[in-house]
């Protein structure tokens, strides 16, 4: 049994993938281009991506009986030739429910203390010449009694919902689908979550009816200081018109872990805002805890271990 790594790099360094040595003979490479894979696949039984693209071409020119992706999104796999060519794939699920609402939760303390100002007023040596033993310029507020707006509340967003109701906010949500009847939270149609919340998290998948859901049209509704969290994906705001909000004359403030494409290019609008303490931007790590990681690799190894017995 030959076993190929993709894209290791995506798992982090600190991963150990020995284990996987005792399911067969394993190659592993950090990095695969788009020109690469097939020649790395070609005598492969398992195939093992993040987010390098198993097509038809390479389905075809190929011997593989078994593509295991190292997260819950498949877009990167033909599913339906891979199905006609009896071509099993498996993903994983489950694993980034507590990672994720941790970093949502950071994203909006982070903007709720005033971190930067604080953490910058230390460092420059001001404290040092105050004639108080504080400093009260820059007000933040509690949590207590202030309203969170969950956009999209599955497994993650129940989660970061509970966190939230921990703080004794008053949380209420917006289904994407339409079909989400949880009675535990409020449920909201979406404009009146947007008018109504001091923090708004996003939580829902990246399909037709969440494509652009956040844009011009409503990010006027949002209430002055709001904090919005993007946690979803990257298409789900519309970059250009959030860019533009956040230099605007409203406080915004916008933290985000996803972008319409990734790695994040030099000219997208983001990086042009001028008002750089409403934001901040985190490398698609939210996933990523050393836990969140150790699950995909055991899940992974699994799935494998399955398939060869």
């Amino acid at each position: 049994m030959k076993i190929v790594f993709l894209d290791r790099k995506t798992l982090g360094s600190d991963i150990d993938l020995e284990k996987f040595n005792t399911l067969g003979e394993v190659s592993i490479y950090d990095i695969t281009k788009p020109n690469e894979t097939l020649q790395r696949v070609q005598d492969a039984d398992v195939v093992v991506t993040n987010k390098v693209i198993i097509n038809k071409e390479i389905i075809d020119k190929s011997k593989i009986k078994l593509i295991c992706v190292t997260a819950t999104g498949t877009n990167n796999i033909d599913l339906k030739y891979a199905a006609l060519k009896n071509i099993e794939v498996k993903n994983v699920v489950g694993y980034a429910k507590s990672t994720v609402a941790q970093h949502t939760i950071t994203l909006a303390l982070h903007f709720i203390q005033k971190l930067d100002y604080y953490k910058n007023y230390v460092e420059s040596k001001r404290w040092e010449k105050s004639d108080i033993f504080t400093h009260l310029d820059k007000p933040f507020y509690e949590l207590e009694n202030k309203n969170w707006g969950i956009i999209g509340l599955g497994n993650i967003g129940k989660r970061v919902a509970n966190i939230a109701r921990a703080f004794e906010c008053n949380v209420n949500y917006y289904s994407t689908s339409g079909k989400n009847s949880n009675t535990d939270f409020n449920h909201m149609q979406l404009e009146e979550l947007l008018k109504t919340s001091d923090i708004i998290s996003i939580h829902s998948p990246l399909n037709e009816s969440t494509s652009n859901l956040i844009n011009k049209t409503n990010l006027d509704l949002l209430k002055n200081g709001a904090i919005l969290i993007n946690v979803g994906r990257g298409g789900i705001v519309n970059e250009e018109d959030i860019a533009i909000a956040l230099d605007r004359y409203k406080e915004l403030y916008y933290g985000t872990d996803v972008i319409s494409e990734e790695p994040i290019k030099k000219e997208n609008p983001l990086n042009l805002v001028q008002n750089k303490e409403r934001l901040v931007i985190t490398p698609h790590i939210a996933w990523a805890s050393i836990e969140a990681r150790n699950k995909i690799i055991d899940t992974t190894f699994d799935n494998i271990k399955e398939f060869v017995v």
